[in-house]
């Protein structure tokens, strides 16, 4: 089963002081293997990047809008714009997956509840096999739930569209 690794919206935007992704620098050391372990097996990676409108953190072409600077995308890897939690909808993303008979699809990034669980559902809709790496994908702490609970929730709740594993059990074999 040909295999992917998607890094979703893991953007300077979402690193900001004063307001850091949650456990932000323990995303990118696992992110960085996931990728090391992907490049080293020839499993495409495709980079999913959020576009927002003027002003906002990811605004389309500004420093906050560009991909972490620890986890660049090489020459090999292909990058998909988005401008919806989705990372299907209005994209190329479906066509660059059936170019290369893609079945099964690891995902990791940011934000767990928005883009991650969406992607998740959709992708599990289109009939792929899904892999969320439970502990490489994160979000901030709201009002009423810490970022843990949040993400502790949608692994169990997207174990009924996906594997659920952490980023040790991801072998890419």
């Amino acid at each position: 089963m040909k295999t992917a690794l998607l890094v979703i919206d893991v953007q300077k935007g979402m690193f900001l002081e004063g307001s850091p992704v949650k456990n932000g620098q323990d995303l990118i050391v696992k992110m960085k293997s996931l990728l090391s372990k992907a490049r080293s097996k020839g499993i495409p990676i495709y980079y999913i990047q959020h576009n927002e409108t003027e002003g906002a953190p990811l605004q389309t072409g500004t420093k906050g809008w560009e991909i972490h600077d620890d986890i660049k995308p090489t020459k090999d890897d292909v990058t998909i714009q988005k401008t919806t939690p989705d990372s299907f909808h209005g994209t190329s993303l479906e066509e660059e997956l059936k170019k290369r008979g893609i079945e099964h699809l690891i995902l990791t990034g940011i934000q767990t509840e928005i883009c991650v669980d969406t992607t998740c559902r959709r992708a599990f809709s289109e009939g792929y096999k899904v892999s969320v790496v439970s502990d490489a994908h994160g979000t901030w702490d709201t009002e009423d739930l810490t970022a843990e609970q949040i993400i502790n929730h949608h692994n169990g709740v997207l174990r009924w569209f996906a594997d659920i594993q952490t980023e040790k059990e991801i072998t890419f074999g």
